[in-house]
């Protein structure tokens, strides 16, 4: 499993655009806070050949403690949800897709 954190991605901006290490680190710092802030106010964001991130509402419902069979209810919540695009999966699974053929 590769683990991939900021600082790699930044390096990699740094390596590839050529931008400096803070201005890297700020591109990177930049574009993950307006994803996140997207889908805190419930849009979704999609990234062309890679996938959508959306966020979802659950409603209320009943779970059951796996221990003892207790029912415990469940609170209404919004969950990150990612669907990823025909692209990627065709990578994944060793074919090719066409760019525009993305969700």
């Amino acid at each position: 499993m590769l683990t991939v954190t900021r600082s790699h991605l930044a390096e990699m901006i740094y390596a590839q655009v050529g931008l400096s290490r803070n201005e890297s680190a700020d591109l990177l710092e930049h574009v993950l806070q307006r994803i996140s802030t997207t889908l805190e106010s419930g849009e979704s964001v999609k990234i062309s050949g890679f996938g959508t991130f959306s966020v979802r509402q659950k409603g209320r419902r009943i779970g059951r403690n796996p221990k003892t069979g207790e029912e415990v209810p469940i609170l209404p919540r919004r969950v990150l949800v990612f669907r990823p695009s025909h692209v990627l999966k065709a990578r994944i699974n060793g074919g090719t897709a066409e760019e525009g053929d993305d969700e």
